[in-house]
């Protein structure tokens, strides 16, 4: 068991810099900056409903998901070419390489794009060069996780895996997001189960706003291997018995449950508690470009809220390189690492 010794406060910030971790729950549509989001579409001809940059982010102000989800889509509308979507990649990559991001996991949502006539080879290619590019230039580990809008059919999400297949070598997994309340994990059972059955990897969103039940059936019916967000666990004490007994990963996102109202103030969030009773947390930024922060920031900002120390640094790093569906050979390293990074840093205590 390695140990993790105390770190005076004033160098936490560093530390949670310097340490290599992984980005478990980031939406890249969701990392577009309004300075992009004019840029694209000006290069592209899209006219938007706000007259500049100023005004589009004075609109980033949520009351629940649904009002985030309407400006997120909104701002999906200027990707519309293969470089508009590596652009917006490459824009997060540069970022997560500043964090300290060493494996990102990239959710993205085609059915926002092909039904605006958006070829799916355009959303493949862009994305997966970006991908690419990071692991030669960046030295980061990423891949992409094609995820099912799941206010739409089970029907569409069926007929997009299908039309996606042909670039199966650039998606190494499925999700489940958009609205969650109404939209239970079971209405994707056989979009799920096709998927496993071509080997990719499955999780979903649940336990964000709906109930713990929906984390139940996540696990059951879709047979997930990780669940997006699932604060909501906290309120079942089964269910909690159950994540820690099976070690199943939480992709929590600490200034996204904030702004969207799950929780008042940072200080209420759960996921001190969580780590305490041994769930297997992980911090992340979800929608970094209308949530306030990036995944570095995430880390500060909840650790200054929550009173967290050296020993949930480690805990909530390692959480996040473990739970990737990154290869064991680059697990190892990535924990030795994180290891060294510790032990330097006691050193100089």
């Amino acid at each position: 068991m390695f140990k993790v010794h105390a770190i005076a406060p004033h160098r936490m910030p560093e530390l949670l810099q310097a340490m290599p971790k992984a980005e478990l729950h980031i939406h890249i549509e969701g990392s577009l900056e309004p300075e992009m989001i004019f840029a694209l579409a000006q290069r592209n001809g899209v006219q938007l409903p706000y007259a500049n940059v100023q005004a589009l982010r004075a609109a980033y102000a949520f009351s629940n998901l649904q009002s985030f989800l309407d400006l997120y889509y909104a701002g999906a509308s200027v990707l519309l070419h293969e470089q508009d979507f590596y652009d917006m990649a490459w824009a997060y990559f540069e970022r997560a390489k500043s964090d300290g991001i060493v494996r990102a996991e990239l959710f993205f949502d085609p059915q926002t794009h092909t039904a605006r006539g958006v070829a799916m080879g355009a959303v493949m290619e862009g994305l997966s060069r970006a991908c690419a590019d990071a692991h030669s230039r960046l030295g980061i580990s990423a891949d992409l996780i094609l995820c099912f809008l799941r206010h739409l059919s089970e029907e569409d999400a069926l007929e997009t895996l299908e039309e996606a297949l042909p670039w199966r070598e650039h998606f190494i997994g499925v999700g489940l997001d958009s609205s969650e309340v109404g939209h239970p994990p079971e209405k994707f059972a056989r979009a799920f189960s096709r998927a496993r059955a071509l080997g990719l990897h499955v999780v979903a969103h649940a336990g964000e706003e709906g109930p713990p039940a929906y984390v139940w059936r996540a696990l059951d019916v879709l047979k997930v291997e990780r669940i997006d967000h699932g604060v909501q666990s906290i309120h079942d004490a089964a269910l909690m018995q159950r994540l820690v007994d099976t070690q199943m990963p939480l992709t929590v996102c600490p200034l996204s449950n904030l702004k969207l109202c799950v929780f008042k103030q940072l200080s209420d969030h759960n996921l001190g508690q969580m780590l305490d009773a041994g769930v297997r947390a992980t911090i992340n930024s979800d929608d970094p470009a209308y949530f306030g922060g990036y995944l570095l920031e995430n880390y500060l900002q909840t650790f200054a809220a929550l009173q967290l120390g050296a020993p949930q640094a480690y805990r909530l790093a390692a959480n996040s390189l473990e739970a990737s569906f990154a290869s064991e050979d680059d697990k190892h390293r990535w924990m030795h690492e994180l290891k060294l990074v510790f032990e330097r840093f006691a050193e100089h205590d």
